[in-house]
């Protein structure tokens, strides 16, 4: 057992943790970053936001030619999916981007831990990090502060038992060996739509079950609205408002009991794949936390001031294990905070200003408050929204599906928030959000001048809309 002594520890190798790590070597500080998985980048490189955005794409462009392509004068005959070489080429995008990760490491000289840690309460300013290695191998870090980021893990749902083959979670899901004629997919957020899209363009009939009466319930609900119609055009079916009372695999595939909330009626279902998706929850096991005196909340997240700082001084957290948006994005300008608030510097994140995005096709991305959130603060405020059948661009890609929608303050006309449902959303509202990092007034956007003919025209004419003299509606 060595011992080795550092400004910060890091634990977790995702978003948080490996963004905190080069941050604060590039502010000179001795830094080491602790991962268990043997590859950095955590869930959202390995199995999650990676992975998934690589199949997403793939599968787009196996449903554009075998839809689409046709609408543009492109006959296409003999069309065949190679599913194993679209895996291949998914997980070669995973591996340039972990192996990216590590060049940065050796690059700010941060040394990578690769091992389960265990924190452990020390006095004198000190804390004590023991890693443990798969053949027990032990190492003894000795840091001034520590930075958990051990990010989140799937939320199990009762009466449902995950094998990863038949019952999937998302990293199941990512790994299928073959398109299954059926699949359904519990939960209507994110992770379920994405991943439902992914396998639904390919062939297989999805099904959605969610607990409540909407699909996205954390974004708007006009943006909840128009996704699942749109969805439900792409051949998704959804259950609404529908509870899983168990599901049980077999070689056959996978039986479901779902009940309906309102009525309490019981109804079996059946599908090849079970995907789980309701959501995750903080992965803080094995770390110690509790023995160093770590203040948890009762949900397992745990407790930070402003600051990212625990009531352990010197030990800090960030990312999901601390709760609010479980975003990747997210979770990297808390590590850039922690890092620079280290370092002596004065760290700033405007969390109005996170946006949250939906890879489907079309995406949907929001940013800042929606009209429901607005409405029970009693804040008033204007309304300017813009087609994209309106938009020359969207018109000449063929991708005219859904809207953009500016929520602006009432008497200063401040942007309080924006809701896009469209081609490329999530690049879209990016200047929104940097227009709401400045305080922009709608009317900023709306004098902007915009390039032609763009999809991004459509902010603009969204913003214009906000004073009731849109252009081109």
């Amino acid at each position: 057992m060595s011992n080795l002594n550092y400004d910060i520890v890091v634990i977790g190798g995702g978003p948080a943790g490996y963004v905190c790590s080069i941050r604060a070597a590039q502010l000179g500080l001795k830094v080491a970053c602790i991962e268990s998985r043997g590859s950095l980048g955590g869930t959202c490189l390995n199995v999650g936001c990676i992975p998934s955005k690589a199949l997403l794409q793939s599968s787009h462009l196996y449903e554009e030619a075998s839809k689409h392509f046709i609408d543009h004068g492109i006959e296409v005959k003999g069309l065949n999916l190679d599913l194993p070489k679209m895996m291949s080429r998914k997980n070669e995008v995973v591996l340039q981007n972990t192996q990216g990760i590590e060049f940065l490491f050796k690059k700010n000289k941060i040394d990578y831990v690769i091992g389960k840690a265990c924190l452990k309460k020390t006095d004198f300013g000190k804390h004590e990090v023991f890693v443990t290695h798969g053949d027990n191998a032990e190492y003894q870090l000795v840091t001034k502060n520590v930075v958990i980021a051990t990010g989140s893990e799937v939320s199990p749902l009762s009466g449902v038992e995950i094998d990863e083959k038949t019952i999937v979670t998302s990293t199941g899901a990512l790994e299928l060996e073959k398109v299954p004629k059926s699949m359904i997919v519990v939960g209507g957020g994110v992770i379920g739509l994405e991943m439902g899209s992914v396998w639904g363009r390919l062939g297989a009939h999805v099904t959605v079950v969610e607990y409540l009466d909407k699909i996205l319930p954390s974004m708007d609900s006009e943006v909840s609205k128009n996704m699942k119609k749109i969805l439900e055009k792409q051949g998704i079916e959804f259950k609404l408002s529908s509870k899983v009372l168990s599901a049980k695999a077999s070689k056959a595939g996978v039986n479901l009991k779902v009940e309906s909330v309102s009525s309490g009626n019981v109804e079996s279902l059946k599908a090849d794949i079970l995907l789980l998706s309701i959501g995750r929850r903080p992965y803080t096991n094995s770390l110690g936390l509790q023995e160093a005196g770590v203040s948890m909340a009762a949900n397992g997240f745990i407790n930070v001031d402003d600051h990212y700082q625990t009531n352990v001084e010197g030990v800090f957290a960030i990312g999901d294990v601390i709760g609010g948006m479980m975003l990747a994005h997210k979770a990297e300008e808390e590590g850039v905070a922690v890092a620079e608030a280290l370092a002596g510097l004065t760290p700033h994140i405007n969390y109005d200003a996170v946006p949250a995005v939906v890879y489907t096709w079309p995406e949907a991305a929001g940013v800042g408050k929606t009209e429901e959130q607005l409405k029970n603060a009693n804040i008033k405020y204007k309304v300017g929204k813009f087609p994209f059948t309106a938009n020359s661009r969207a018109r000449a890609n063929g991708d005219t599906d859904g809207f953009v929608k500016i929520l602006a303050d009432t008497i200063t006309d401040q942007i309080v928030g924006c809701h896009i449902v469209g081609p490329s959303a999530g690049d879209l509202i990016t200047e929104v959000s940097l227009g709401m990092e400045f305080l922009a007034a709608a009317e900023d956007i709306a004098r902007t001048c915009h390039a032609h003919p763009q999809l991004g025209e459509a902010i603009k004419e969204a913003a214009l809309a906000v004073d009731n003299r849109a252009l081109h509606i």
